[in-house]
């Protein structure tokens, strides 16, 4: 067994503590290991990993697998991050007794993603503190859109059930304020429900899932070089992260590497998106405390990238670069210098924007100790990316398991523990200096070659992990090939599905005129979650 040796260590100690009952370990990947376990030990099991490994639960997803082995597999995926590997442990949950004992209460991070295996899946969680259904909404009928007897043209009859009734809090002064779940602007459908005693936020709840699209099952509907337009409308601000931790994991299922200057221009297109996207979350971060001119200087700026992005690849939100093996489009020399004068040009306008939004004692004010999220709360949540890092969360995927071309940069992960807007926002800040960085290591160290490798049939019955350090935080797909170049199951894990509880816990004690500036800076997608 072929393992990276931080994890062959874990696999050696688990096998001497457990002995026959982790069964068919094999790892596909030098950094994946699969373990096999039965229900009741999955508890122990997942525990051991989560304490004495301090390993992070970055997903749990469920698989239909009653055809062949007359059961469902639930998979739990945790990252090692100091022995850069995954464990991924597979758990059996036998079709004739669809019963998850639940792990919530050990490990918060997984109730969303529990009940959204309930839902779609019809496994009842046992033991779980609030079981009511996530992804699908209180009025739908019984039906389990991920099982595979379920025909994705299935005709749904109007909902007629009851709404979701969201909990009730109660006190002297106490009342209820909703907001959504139809907002005023573009963005897609979320119901938040504050309750308030004055000012004061005590409680808020969320209820998101309201355009859910089936994009998981609409995956094992299409040919697999097909998919990769479909992983681009996952999130439109991440087309290029999600197509590209698409590719990634079919690649590995392949057995085929991209050529390394199309790791290398990958790089580069995964970082103009975090550029792009950075630099509109802190203009829009200062319009919600009314700071208008630095928005708007922030939209100039954001712009200028946008237009970078459609001189290189063709496209302002990077579609259509991502492919099978690799990247679509080449640069020539005249794109690659354009890229070099846009870096050249718009990085003292960045740091002018800077030292504006400093100088800005009223922004600064409004920021500073608004939306805190504890550090011990995001550990046990599970928050990633940009709010994790602003609450002491230190891991980001482009360092500890690098992909693409970051193995042959240098950059710097910016991480504090404050856990506020103020620091929200510097983590988005330094992400961009870094960025910067990063691009110009790339150009300068850019290999020749070719930019694709063949791949054509994928071979049946593999799986894979596929993973990219999104702007907004780390994205995960993992995909099980079936005959015919198709896909049997392929999971998707959006930052925002794992980030969204925490704005509950943020905005506690704030007032609810804070809440556009806080959710703001978490600035989590809707449609990743709904999905």
């Amino acid at each position: 067994m072929n393992l990276l040796p931080g994890l062959r260590i874990v696999f050696d100690e688990l096998t001497q503590r457990f002995g026959a009952q982790i069964e068919h370990a094999h790892a596909p990947q030098l950094n994946e290991l699969y373990l096999h376990t039965p229900v009741v030990l999955a508890g122990g099991l997942c525990s051991i990993l989560y304490r004495k490994y301090q390993a992070r639960l970055a997903g749990v997803f469920a698989e239909d697998a009653r055809a062949r082995d007359k059961a469902f597999f639930v998979y739990y995926l945790y990252a090692l991050d100091s022995a850069h590997g995954f464990v991924i442990v597979r758990v059996p949950v036998p079709a004739d007794h669809p019963e998850l004992p639940s792990l919530t209460n050990a490990i918060p991070a997984v109730n969303w993603q529990e009940r959204e295996v309930q839902d779609l899946f019809g496994l009842k969680l046992v033991g779980h503190p609030n079981p009511r259904r996530c992804a699908l909404h209180d009025d739908w009928p019984e039906v389990h859109p991920l099982r595979k007897d379920f025909d994705l043209k299935t005709q749904l009859p109007p909902f007629q059930g009851e709404r979701h009734k969201f909990r009730k809090v109660e006190g002297e002064g106490v009342f209820q304020v909703p907001v959504g779940p139809v907002h005023a602007g573009i963005i897609e459908p979320g119901h938040f429900l504050f309750s308030v005693a004055g000012e004061p936020v005590l409680y808020l709840q969320l209820r998101m899932f309201y355009v859910h699209k089936g994009t998981e099952k609409l995956f094992e509907s299409l040919p697999i070089p097909h998919c990769v337009r479909l992983a681009e409308s996952i999130s439109g601000d991440s087309s290029f992260a999600h197509a590209t931790a698409f590719c990634h994991a079919i690649e590995r299922a392949a057995e085929v590497d991209a050529p390394p200057r199309a790791r290398a221009l990958r790089t580069i297109c995964l970082e103009l998106e975090r550029i792009y996207n950075h630099v509109a979350d802190i203009g829009a971060i200062c319009t919600d405390v009314a700071f208008v001119t630095a928005h708007m200087h922030a939209m100039r700026l954001k712009e200028q990238v946008l237009r970078a992005n459609e001189q290189v690849t063709g496209n302002r939100l990077l579609r259509g670069m991502a492919c099978l093996g690799g990247v679509r489009f080449d640069f020539d020399a005249e794109q690659i210098q354009a890229l070099s004068n846009v870096l050249n040009s718009l990085e003292p306008q960045f740091n002018s924007l800077v030292e504006l939004i400093r100088s800005h004692s009223g922004t600064r004010d409004r920021l500073e100790t608004t939306g805190v999220l504890k550090p011990e709360v995001s550990r046990d949540l599970g928050v990633v990316g940009i709010a994790g890092r602003a609450s002491g969360f230190d891991h980001d995927l482009r360092r500890d398991f690098p992909h693409a071309f970051y193995d042959q940069v240098s950059f710097t992960v910016p991480v504090f523990t404050e856990g506020d807007v103020q620091r929200r926002m510097v983590v988005r800040r330094e992400e961009i200096f870094q960025s910067f960085a990063i691009i110009r290591q790339t150009l300068d160290k850019l290999p020749s070659g070719p930019i694709q490798s063949r791949l054509e049939q994928v071979p049946p019955d593999r799986v894979a992990l596929g993973y990219v350090e999104g702007w907004r935080g780390e994205i995960f797909h993992w995909v099980h090939t079936a005959p015919r170049n198709r896909l049997a199951r392929c999971k998707i894990k959006d930052p925002s599905l794992q980030n969204w509880p925490a704005l509950s816990e943020a905005i506690l004690g704030n007032i609810i005129p804070d809440f556009p500036v806080v959710n703001k800076s978490f600035n989590l997608s809707y449609s990743g979650t709904d999905r």
